[in-house]
């Protein structure tokens, strides 16, 4: 099948009988999520002149990929509508620009913080464009103006294992209904924080949970998934590896 020169596809349709066995999924992800760099690693994958399919259920690829692609000096084809997501095809230039820079600065790339203390019993954190008020650390009372940091921690392990789930099941076309994850924990001895005892530590001994999950896939397929959540997550590995943390004080 031959299909119109790319230099002049722009946003067109590429022909519902045009196929290439290069296919890349990739899922829900939009651009500004990593789906460029899955898309680099399918790229270098398939000789060049071949044509890799990307299929992604994000609209907004439909605008931002022909821009990457222009960058790169890999030929944007066109795209079309598929099952439940969008068909993109681009064909892999012979000079194709900036692929190690771009797998350097994912690699290299590190996350920041800013966290200001208010004055009173919470503080502020500040990362990129949010920023958010945290609470005190140890506080028994039912209500409090802002969560505490072990609620922080505890949400952002939830957080991260649910988007986790969900875009390692958008990639496989596996169609998640509904998503639920409660986690729980006991500090080993909050005395030691209140400076009260110094038996044991400050810190939560276990976290413990349930993923709630409602899909018409196989409980198996979901199994797997889950498990692969689990092996991936940042969050659940930075927590089970047991970072290293190294944080200076400076008085200003």
């Amino acid at each position: 099948m031959t299909i119109q020169n790319e230099a002049t596809a722009g946003d067109s349709q590429v022909p519902g009988d045009f196929a290439t066995p290069h296919v890349c999924e990739g899922g829900n992800l939009d651009c500004g999520s990593g789906l460029l760099l899955i898309i680099r690693r399918a790229m270098s994958a398939i000789p060049v002149g071949g044509v890799l399919e990307i299929r992604s259920s994000e609209i907004s690829v439909r605008e931002d990929l022909p821009a990457w692609c222009r960058m790169t000096k890999n030929p944007y084809i066109g795209w079309r509508p598929g099952d439940g997501s969008l068909s993109f095809f681009v064909r892999r230039g012979d000079e194709d620009t900036g692929q190690e820079a771009d797998y350097k600065r994912a690699r290299d790339h590190r996350w920041n913080a800013r966290v200001r203390w208010d004055g009173g019993m919470s503080a502020k954190v500040y990362c990129r464009n949010h920023s958010w008020t945290v609470g005190q650390p140890a506080s028994f009372d039912l209500k409090d103006e802002s969560p505490s940091s072990v609620e922080l921690l505890l949400s952002a392990l939830g957080g991260c294992l649910a988007m986790t789930f969900q875009i390692l099941a958008s990639r496989r076309g596996v169609k998640i209904d509904e998503l639920e994850i409660t986690l729980g924990g006991k500090i080993n001895n909050i005395f030691v924080f209140l400076g009260a005892e110094t038996d044991g530590h400050s810190g939560l001994d276990e976290i413990t949970g349930v993923a709630y999950v409602s899909s018409m896939a196989d409980e198996a397929v979901i199994e797997e998934i889950w498990k692969e959540t689990l092996r991936v997550s940042p969050t659940l590995t930075t927590l089970s590896r047991g970072a290293v943390v190294n944080i200076n004080i400076k008085t200003v």
